[in-house]
């Protein structure tokens, strides 16, 4: 997982895998099959942590603790000192050749579901009171979501983690009282 996420689906190479898991090729192979099913376990295996963004949305009081979680996950996790700087969804397959066009399918779809259970989140707040009723839901999923990638962005290039906190923490000003 890590070496996916340090150097993106298509430039980790067959011997950065074979290094990384202490393994040969062919037990690569007879394990996963392809890099392919090796990535999108590693995948699984990032966005399935103890601390991930279906447990930070579920736990969460409101939608608006929710959205703050979610990006305080982040500014924490991009800047891990054991991991790779960013986001291994948004990422590791943002310069892929067309030929992984269903890799990059997939983490989009993954994204995608993340935004979506924010959204609905959001919309129960807005029939419950905790939230105004006229939220844009998908309007502040959105914005969550493309913080996040922003801040995954900033945090390659080197940005603190206080400085992503503070992005966060300006992204939140938008959030309707």
């Amino acid at each position: 997982m890590l070496s996916f996420w340090r150097h993106g689906y298509e430039a980790t190479s067959l011997s950065d895998l074979t290094s990384a898991m202490g393994i040969t090729a062919p037990s690569i192979y007879g394990a996963f099959g392809d890099k392919k099913t090796l990535f999108l376990e590693a995948v699984q295996l990032y966005v399935s942590g103890p601390v991930n963004a279906e447990t930070i949305i579920d736990s969460a009081p409101t939608s608006r603790h929710a959205a703050a979680g979610l990006l305080e996950a982040s500014a924490v996790g991009f800047t891990g000192r054991d991991t790779p700087r960013g986001c291994l969804l948004a990422s590791s397959t943002i310069s892929c050749s067309a030929a992984a066009a269903d890799v990059q399918a997939e983490l989009a779809s993954i994204r995608r579901k993340i935004e979506t259970r924010l959204k609905e989140k959001i919309l129960r707040d807005t029939k419950t009171g905790a939230a105004p009723p006229e939220a844009n839901a998908g309007a502040l999923a959105g914005h969550i979501m493309a913080v996040i990638q922003g801040m995954s962005t900033l945090a390659r290039d080197g940005a603190s983690r206080e400085k992503l906190r503070q992005i966060a923490a300006a992204a939140m000003l938008g959030w309707p009282a």
